[in-house]
């Protein structure tokens, strides 16, 4: 079995962070494992406070990790200091692992600040150049490039920017666009469009922690970039549509729906 790892924060309504990227690898057939970089104090209705781990027992969960076995994709989610950042960075440069995707989160949606803004440029400059592919929504794409994002054409304009910086491939998601969902894949070559109508619910907590936790799993299964991010795409579609009346406010997609289905329960009861 292919075996990811997780380097996030934790999310104690489970619908995003290492909650929803463990999830997401058991739903799309592969071995998940976690380091926790925070603790959130978190729900529905938003996020009310954070304890960062500190960097040396982070660098510790890393290093014991690719010490016992082997990891076929990283997937990088909440890294809120620069000290976080560092640590990530040093362990993993010393293990060289392969299909690195970093998810940028830098704010909740409840407006909560998960990245130091003194972190952006060490994300940048630190573990942006070490991801296969970065998965920014286009507010993150905007602090990213110092863009003013408003379409299609700016999206791609944004893409190059962050290919430019030294990554290998973005994938610029089109959720927080006026339009439809549609998404920008750029990998240094050719761009893909992933149009998507938009989905009428509320219920989208952990979309993008979901979103590259898939990307990942597909990657550590060996498809190419564009095969992970075209499946990525598919697979957050149905959990959106599938998404889960949690909580009082913003509830989780639906993660484990098909295995719900296969079980012959119905998830909605």
């Amino acid at each position: 079995m292919r075996k990811l790892l997780t380097i996030a924060g934790s999310d104690s309504i489970g619908g995003a962070g290492i909650e929803a990227d463990l999830k997401t690898f058991c739903a799309l057939g592969v071995y998940g494992m976690c380091v926790i970089t925070a603790v959130t104090a978190q729900n529905t209705v938003g996020v009310f406070d954070v304890r960062e781990m500190d960097a040396d027992i982070i660098k510790k969960q890393i290093d014991c990790v690719f010490d016992d076995t082997e990891v076929d994709a990283v997937k990088i989610g909440m890294v809120s200091s620069q000290e976080i950042i560092d640590a990530i960075a040093s362990s993993l440069k010393r293990w060289n692992p392969k299909n690195v995707v970093l998810d940028p989160v830098m704010i909740s949606k409840s407006g909560y600040y998960l990245l130091k803004k003194d972190a952006i440029d060490a994300l940048k400059t630190k573990l942006l150049p070490m991801a296969d592919i970065i998965t920014p929504n286009i507010p993150e794409a905007c602090e990213l490039t110092g863009m003013n994002i408003e379409g299609i054409e700016d999206m791609k304009e944004a893409a190059k920017k962050i290919v430019d910086m030294g990554v290998k491939a973005v994938v610029v998601k089109g959720g927080h666009s006026v339009e439809n969902a549609t998404d920008v894949f750029y990998d240094g070559n050719e761009f893909l469009s992933l149009p998507q109508e938009r989905i009428d619910t509320k219920n989208t907590h952990g979309t993008g922690c979901t979103y590259s936790s898939a990307i990942a799993s597909y990657l550590g299964r060996g498809l190419s970039l564009k095969d992970a991010v075209i499946n990525a795409k598919s697979y957050i579609t149905e959990a959106i549509k599938n998404s889960l009346e949690i909580g009082k406010g913003v509830g989780p997609v639906g993660h484990l729906v098909d295995l719900y289905r296969k079980a012959g329960i119905d998830y909605e009861d």
